[in-house]
């Protein structure tokens, strides 16, 4: 089994699956449009160019997105996607990208006893996300729990 995070925009997804690319890697492996699929499926002709399904995969993860319909969207709320970063400067450089216009930023990117370096934002596209980097044993050692 996998879980991958579904992301839901208001007409800016194939924007911000192009800048999630470009900080994350991978490869947008699908982005169909409402006016791309077949006549009845098509919708409102106001929202033809909105991604129907976007599919960003890395290495073994992905993210999934698209555009939600005027009466479907709004702003999300109670998750965080989280990107798990082998050490502290691929995590400076995903929340360097990330923060760039960032709407908020909830814990800046710092050392916490159970990470060398987490931080969380909500990034410019209204999507929350945590930056969290991979312990090592030494970490682990000096920080274990009294």
């Amino acid at each position: 089994m996998r879980l991958e995070a579904h992301l839901s925009f208001p007409g800016t997804c194939a924007e911000a699956f192009a800048f999630y690319q470009s900080i994350l890697g991978g490869e947008i492996t699908a982005m169909f449009r409402y006016g791309d699929a077949p006549g009845d499926m098509q919708g409102d002709p106001a929202t033809k160019d909105y991604v129907m399904h976007a599919y960003l995969q890395i290495g073994d993860a992905a993210i999934m997105g698209a555009d939600a319909p005027p009466q479907f969207q709004s702003k999300p709320q109670g998750f965080c996607v989280n990107i798990q970063a082998a050490d502290v400067a691929e995590a400076q450089r995903i929340w360097g990208g990330l923060s760039e216009g960032a709407k908020a930023i909830q814990m800046p990117l710092a050392p916490t006893f159970w990470s060398p370096m987490f931080g969380m934002l909500i990034d410019k596209y209204d999507q929350p996300w945590m930056v969290n980097t991979t312990p090592d044993a030494a970490f682990m050692a000096a920080n274990a729990p009294m």
